[in-house]
């Protein structure tokens, strides 16, 4: 297959030219930054040269020389053409450097000016191109840059790999790029032992869909629908080449494909891919057709269409590459997608609708002969139609809503402009079941149309309500909607119901005020009962239940038994925003994880079953966050990614998908792309103007924050999801979680005070809605606050109950951290255990002086160290049996720190720093001992970060401004 120069990139490399090759490209980069080299390889298009562009671009200005050589098909037959591509510029630099011979053999077949040849001075050449490379290389480091490998002249391609194979020890990198075709495919073995020994071979794969999408915004093409984009990456394999030219043909066509149809292949990729197609006969070329229309075409499909010679016929276009070849399989594959949709495209119009209709009557599944026989069939037909209708509901009730989408757009077409049920009506059902299949773009679009042609109340309002709920959480951008769907729903209950309905999701997402949202939801609920509207009934009774059990309302569990009784709509009984999913959210506040994992476990079945991904994405996070909060972070992690790579697919549910990543992520992943989530997460929810998500999001990033080391960071994330939650009239402090870690990281930046008054305060509404996991991880953080007070004693008393709670609780992770906060303690303790035992043994003696009997003495330092040792063995199996690798981390600092030392006592001479904090007085005093901040930190148990944060207060408060005023302050005390 080749690739025509007009298609190929530019020369100068953009950023974006290597989307989807992140990781390829750092591997390239490290090998070629050890010295070593690098081959590229993979099919036609698929981004070879643009990745070697970027990785010559920037390497290469790390070598002193960089020779380039980019052969052509056309040009593969002139000897040593490549060669003068890499030495011509260079021959006057090392010819006076080559002995005679190899000079004259190497100037001749350079110029072109003598008779050389590979049978004449073959060993001559070999030879000079081998000194020619090291007589560069005792200069500097040389980069080789080659492409397409595969047109390289015979002579040149042999020259080059003898030079390859023997300048191991010589600073020559190879960095090269070749076709091959199938991922099976060893056809780079032959370049890469041409290449010098431990040349790293990358092959390069199709782009997923996400990055296609990327790729296409990138190049001016993002605001194709998702839909479409969905086709292109389908129809283009992947290949960033093929992907473009669709989306650029796409974006230049004045009329989108209509439903059902494959995308029109533009006239340039049709030349490249069908380039053999007339090496195929006229009936080979027709059977090639009838499979391409076909959705699963089979050798028995062809017959049944009606082509006799299909065998015979596939097994030519086999031969010539267009047709993969599995001998044990009965379906008839293309050997790439683009194949079938170009050939589909060249064909004229009559024989397209001919090879549909014989596949109407050959296809065995009901859908695909309804759909076939549509596309056979042009203008208004009342039977195609509702036989298309009928296919909808089957492939609806089989989980495949998108392809519902699709047909009963196509029922719309042929419905009668007088016809029952209307146009204007299967469309909207047609939307619906794309906001099912999560093609929100399609919907919307769909919705507009209607809005255009209909004058029916009821089909105006059920379009407006399509457009509110494709915004998601953008409700913002659609305010102007809800005044014209309340003007077209009148005084019908049934239409207001709708719209009042998602009046309460307005209130709460843009105005964050749940008390309008649950008084909106109330109302729309009753409205529904009046109108006899089953379905709306329960979705708001849904919605009312799940804004009470965040408000820590006490109507709560009544609105969520309204919400489950009988009758139920099966469509509201898995719907995320349903009554199933209330009660999940009930389970997980209320500690209930293990009917929580199986309710949401249940849900997530039934959804996939069905096909809805909107509710797929949301049950995958409630189950990602019921495994998170069993301690199980490798699987939460898990479903998390998994969630977050369906929202980014089908654009549903990003921000908080993205949020919950984070949170798994920064428990049992990667702490730096938890941070990277989360900020995303933020500017997403601030962009969108969601409140409801923007706390979430900021509590997410609090918690990273916080694992990653940065407590002053999460204080200031978590301040603000305090403030937040309190405007919006949150009270249950099940709902995010965060009040434990704000407290934590207010003790580690020394502010006790504030730590216990987000305790107080979360306690008392935990203790009014019975929140047995908060209140102990309350207890928790309460204990690092009576430790920073100097209470030791009463703090592992604390903590050991906190952990002993969660983990009947069966909260994993919580209890983990627990156990690792009593395991720093007792670090401490052993250290204060140490100052104790080394005091002077006169008390004793005087003690005994005076007839009183010894006081029972402190712990011996061996006993402390044997306790605090097994206190940091059981946080470490707990963050392991969680799979906690960031809190396993840490809990391997602790231990790598040095053995901790006495905190020496304030002198009694710095009266002057009073004034200060717990930690502060305790950092200002080592740092009088001269200890730097990182020994601080290890003696303290806190960050460096931390360090550096409490000794700029020390300062403020002082009026000083560097440690050695600390120290010169307390030297004059002491003289004093």
């Amino acid at each position: 297959m080749t690739v025509r120069r007009d298609f190929q990139e530019p020369a100068k490399c953009r950023p974006d030219l290597v989307i989807g090759r992140e990781e390829l490209f750092a591997g390239g980069r490290e090998q070629l930054a050890s010295g070593g080299s690098v081959l590229l390889h993979g099919p036609a298009g698929i981004g070879k040269s643009t990745v070697l562009r970027a990785l010559a671009e920037e390497y290469g200005a790390t070598a002193r020389t960089v020779l380039r050589c980019s052969a052509t098909e056309s040009e593969s037959h002139l000897p040593f053409l490549a060669l003068a591509d890499l030495l011509g510029l260079v021959l006057d630099d090392v010819s006076g450097r080559l002995p005679a011979a190899q000079r004259t053999a190497l100037e001749s077949a350079l110029t072109g000016r003598g008779e050389s040849s590979l049978q004449r001075d073959g060993l001559a050449l070999r030879l000079a191109v081998l000194s020619a490379l090291r007589a560069l290389a005792a200069h500097g480091p040389v980069l080789v840059v080659a492409d397409d490998l595969q047109w390289l002249d015979p002579a040149s391609a042999e020259l080059l790999g003898f030079a390859a194979r023997r300048l191991e020890g010589t600073p020559v990198q190879l960095l090269c790029a070749v076709r091959t075709e199938g991922p099976e495919s060893q056809e780079y073995d032959r370049h890469l032992r041409a290449c010098p020994p431990g040349t790293l071979a990358v092959r390069l794969g199709p782009l997923s869909r996400a990055q296609v999408a990327q790729l296409l915004d990138h190049r001016g093409h993002g605001g194709l629908p998702r839909s479409t984009v969905r086709e292109i990456h389908r129809t283009s394999g992947g290949n960033p080449l093929f992907a473009l030219e669709l989306g650029r043909a796409l974006a230049d066509s004045p009329t989108p494909p209509r439903p059902g149809e494959p995308l029109p292949v533009p006239t340039s990729l049709r030349a490249l891919v069908l380039s053999r197609l007339d090496m195929l006969s006229v009936e080979a070329r027709r059977t090639l057709l009838v499979a391409s229309a076909g959705a699963r075409p089979t050798s028995a499909l062809l017959h049944a269409a009606g082509r006799d010679n299909a065998e015979a016929e596939c097994a030519q276009a086999a031969e010539l590459g267009l047709l993969a070849t599995e001998p044990d399989a009965p379906a008839v594959r293309f050997a790439h997608p683009l194949i079938s949709a170009a050939l589909y495209a060249e064909a004229p119009a009559h024989e397209r609708r001919a090879a549909h209709a014989a596949l109407s009557t050959a296809a065995s599944d009901p859908i695909e002969r309804a759909r076939h026989l549509a596309l056979a069939t042009t203008g208004a037909d009342p039977e195609v139609a509702a036989r298309l209708a009928e296919a909808a509901t089957l492939a609806r009730d089989r989980g495949a809503p998108s392809v519902a989408a699709q047909l009963g757009l196509l029922a719309a077409r042929h419905t009668p402009a007088d016809g029952t049920p209307s146009q204007e009506e299967r469309r909207l059902i047609a939307a619906e079941d794309a906001i099912t299949a999560g093609e929100v773009d399609l919907a919307r679009d769909i919705a507009r149309e209607v809005l255009i042609r209909a004058t029916v109340p009821a089909d105006r309002v059920r379009a407006w309500i399509v457009v509110i709920d494709t915004a998601g959480h953008t409700m913002a951008e659609v305010d102007a909607v809800f005044p014209q769907a309340l003007a077209d729903a009148g005084d019908d209950p049934r239409l207001l119901a709708l719209v009042h309905y998602q009046l309460a999701w307005r209130a709460l997402i843009v105005e964050g005020d749940f008390t309008e949202a649950r008084a909106a939801a109330a109302h729309a609920a009753e409205l529904a009962a009046r109108g006899t509207d089953r379905r709306t009934e329960l979705l708001a009774l849904a919605f009312q239940a799940q804004t009470e059990t965040l408000m820590g309302h006490p109507d709560a569990p009544r609105t969520i038994r309204r919400a489950l009784r009988q009758p139920q709509d099966p469509r509201v009984a898995w719907h995320h925003n349903g009554a199933g999913s209330a009660r999940f959210r009930w389970l997980v506040m209320g500690d209930q994880l293990a009917e929580a994992r199986t309710t949401v476990t249940a849900l997530l079945r039934e959804v996939r079953r069905r096909g809805s991904v909107e509710s797929e994405v949301h049950f995958l996070r409630g189950l990602a966050e019921t495994e998170l909060r069993a301690g199980h972070c490798g699987r939460a992690l898990d479903l998390a990614r998994e969630s977050l790579r369906l929202a980014r697919d089908s654009g549903i549910g990003e921000t908080a998908s993205a949020m919950l990543t984070s949170l798994a992520e920064a428990s049992g992943g990667d702490v730096d792309r938890a941070l990277v989530l989360a900020r995303e997460a933020v500017q997403h929810a601030e962009g969108d103007g969601d409140q409801m998500y923007l706390s979430r999001a900021l509590g997410a990033l609090g918690y990273a924050q916080l694992v990653a080391g940065d407590p002053a960071g999460t204080v200031r994330s978590l301040r603000r999801v305090r403030s937040l939650e309190l405007g919006l009239g949150i009270t249950d402090p099940a709902r995010g979680r965060w009040q434990g870690d704000l407290a934590e990281a207010l003790v580690r930046i020394g502010e006790p005070a504030e730590a216990q008054d987000v305790i107080d305060t979360s306690r008392e509404h935990a203790l009014r809605l019975g929140r047995e996991s908060v209140l102990a991880v309350l207890d928790r953080s309460e204990a690092l606050v009576r430790a920073a007070q100097g209470d030791l004693d009463a703090a592992l008393a604390q903590l050991t109950s906190a952990q002993d709670r969660l983990g009947k609780l069966g909260y994993g992770l919580e209890e983990a951290r627990a156990a690792f906060a009593l395991a720093r303690l007792r670090c401490r303790h052993t250290a204060e255990g140490v100052r104790r035992w080394r005091e002077p043994e006169r008390t004793e003696v005087r003690r005994a002086e005076h007839g009183r009997a010894p006081a029972t003495g402190p712990v011996a330092p061996e006993t402390r160290a044997n306790t605090a040792s097994a206190a940091v063995d059981e946080a470490t199996r707990l963050f392991r049996r969680c799979r906690a690798l960031p809190w396993l981390r840490q809990v391997e600092e602790v231990l790598a720190a040095p053995e901790p030392e006495p905190v020496p006592a304030v002198p009694a001479a710095l009266d002057a720093l009073d004034s200060l904090a717990a930690m502060e007085r305790q950092v200002a005093a080592l740092v009088m001992e001269g200890a730097t901040n990182r020994e601080i930190a290890a003696r303290l148990f806190i960050s460096v970060k931390t360090v550096e944060a409490t000794l700029t207060r020390v300062y403020r408060k002082l009026g000083i401004r560097s440690r050695v005023d600390i120290v010169r302050l307390a030297a004059g005390r002491r003289a004093h």
